[in-house]
């Protein structure tokens, strides 16, 4: 899978934003005055909608007194919906160590630009202005949380920033849907098959998803999570930097083009993939052909049906079939 791992080495200034110490002295005077008034902290929201007109309030502001991950994510990312229930969860149980800001990248180019997001989801940190690349495309929960608690130790270590510790959430959530019907109770076999992917256990999760289809073929839930299960577990331990060298060198490789489209997909770059596999298929022949196309409908499985880049990738594919 395409990544980049948390570089703290490579801290990067953000530009046109304030400087780190005067949000930090900032949030120290707001510390002082809260500690005066003896009273205890409010709730706070850990998990944020962030975008271009709240951004320094939101995130460089706050990430004077505790680190702020943000998630670039958007709505027709298949892998941006596995991996943000993965950092809500976590940012929620490690209660004012690090806040969430949730920024869809459909909404919000200018700060695409400014981070240098080339796919998603891509999640950056934010610590006393300053901006850490963490990682992109999908993880396991298990390398989230690792991450996570780097972040935490870097940002006390190098900057002096602890967090909200033992922040409790604020309950808008639950507040702003009192009367919303309870939900009908999940699969069990679906939510284990979910869990096996959060954690990283793919051939688990692969065989739990095969498990629910075996019983109920036109389960989409069910195969949205095994086409993802089974792209995560084709792109883990691929070099990259390889791959792409494979691909560019022998255009007629079938292998090496299936391998960069599975790359091109998990980092987010969905005309990518599918434009590299309707080029393959016009190329090739015979089996060649007929691996391509299918390995092209699996990953139309990964984004969906109804996304308008997966209508336009069947016409393109009709049209070199036909």
């Amino acid at each position: 899978m395409q990544r980049r791992d948390m570089s703290m080495s490579g801290v990067v200034d953000l530009s046109a934003v304030k400087a780190a110490g005067e949000a930090k002295q900032q949030a120290e005077q707001a510390r002082a005055r809260s500690a005066e008034r003896g009273g205890s902290e409010a709730p706070v929201r850990l998990v944020i909608d962030a975008d271009e007109a709240n951004f320094e309030a939101e995130v460089l502001q706050r990430s004077a007194e505790v680190p702020v991950v943000i998630d670039f994510w958007a709505e027709w990312c298949e892998p941006c919906k596995q991996l943000s229930p993965v950092l809500e969860r976590l940012t929620r149980e490690y209660a004012g160590r690090v806040l969430l800001a949730k920024i869809d990248a459909d909404q919000n180019q200018m700060l695409m630009q400014q981070f240098g997001v080339q796919g998603i989801p891509a999640v950056f940190a934010v610590v006393a202005g300053q901006a850490l690349p963490l990682f992109q495309g999908a993880a396991p929960e298990a390398q989230v949380r690792q991450t996570l608690d780097q972040l935490i130790q870097v940002s006390e270590e190098r900057f002096g920033i602890t967090g909200l510790q033992g922040a409790a959430a604020a309950e808008e959530d639950a507040e702003e849907t009192p009367q919303e019907a309870p939900e009908a109770p999940e699969d069990p076999a679906l939510v284990a098959a979910q869990e096996a992917l959060d954690t990283g256990d793919l051939n688990g999760a692969i065989q739990a998803y095969q498990n629910v289809l075996s019983g109920d073929p036109g389960n989409v839930e069910a195969k949205v999570g095994l086409a993802m299960a089974e792209l995560l577990a084709r792109v883990q331990g691929l070099d990259a930097q390889q791959v792409r060298k494979d691909a560019a060198d022998r255009p007629g490789d079938v292998g090496a083009q299936l391998r960069a489209a599975d790359l091109d997909m998990s980092g987010g770059h969905v005309e990518d993939a599918f434009g590299r596999l309707v080029e393959t298929v016009k190329k090739s022949g015979g089996e060649d052909r007929e691996t391509a196309r299918v390995r092209l409908l699996e990953l139309f499985e990964v984004i969906g049906a109804e996304d308008p880049r997966v209508v336009t990738a069947r016409g393109a594919l009709a049209r070199v079939l036909f």
